[in-house]
């Protein structure tokens, strides 16, 4: 059964380590299976009522395994199934109550299933517009002014590439600090630059006539895909003068 959130009552009180984890540890324990989760991203979900972990008398968060679970099954209905943090929660919380619910699907979902893939390259799960403005619970408004700064852009076919879920929901949460869609650009850029970089390493093996090298190569993608994101984190916290906890 998930864990349901009950760190609140005892923000006040000493809690014990014992079994607990700092916000760190978590993240170290989460990476291993979403390589792109981040202490931010924790901390968002924290303050939109999925998790509430216990706090030290001063002020540090401690989460238990079952905190930890449930994030874990949060994060999976994002990646899997696109849903917005409104529908994640009160599917959560039906579970909670012991109700069989059936999880409502938006886009398609990443199943693994056998479907033909174009040489060398991955299929790339896509979702229209509409289910976009859904699951990332933005209006239309803000996608066309996001897609003229090249923030998010559509596929040749008009749909989007499922990983815009994210995109759209971290701009609109920077959004919340004054941080505008026009301040972003340069972050863009800078993906954009890093990503050709990993493209450049592993071109050769994705032209080759081996599968199972072809497969290698997006093997090696997604490894120095989450390097680069560690690196470039590390880089803002010095460049910041900060220490996330």
């Amino acid at each position: 059964m998930l864990h349901t959130p009950s760190g609140g009552a005892r923000s006040g009180t000493a809690a014990t380590d014992r079994g607990l984890m700092s916000i760190g540890a978590v993240l170290n324990r989460l990476r291993e299976e979403f390589p792109e989760v981040t202490i931010s991203k924790i901390r968002f979900l924290e303050s939109e009522g999925l998790i509430e972990p216990q706090r030290t008398p001063s002020g540090y968060r401690k989460f238990s395994a079952g905190d930890v679970e449930r994030l874990a099954h949060v994060l999976r209905m994002q990646r899997d199934h696109y849903l917005p943090l409104k529908v994640i929660r009160e599917h959560l919380d039906a579970m909670e109550r012991g109700e069989a619910v059936a999880l409502p699907v938006v886009g398609r979902q990443r199943t693994g299933e056998d479907v033909p893939e174009p040489p060398g390259r991955a299929t790339v799960a896509r979702i229209g517009r509409a289910e976009l403005l859904a699951a990332a619970d933005i209006a239309e408004g803000d996608l066309a002014e996001w897609e003229s700064y090249g923030l998010i852009t559509p596929l040749e076919d008009g749909v989007y590439d499922a990983e815009a879920v994210t995109v759209a929901s971290l701009v609109s949460e920077l959004g919340r600090f004054g941080i505008e869609p026009r301040h972003l650009r340069l972050m863009k850029a800078a993906a954009d630059r890093e990503a050709g970089l990993v493209d450049q390493v592993v071109a050769p093996l994705r032209r080759h006539r081996n599968p199972q090298t072809r497969a290698h190569a997006e093997a090696r993608a997604k490894e120095l895909a989450a390097l680069t994101m560690r690196l470039h984190a590390s880089l803002v916290q010095t460049a910041l003068g900060v220490r996330l906890p």
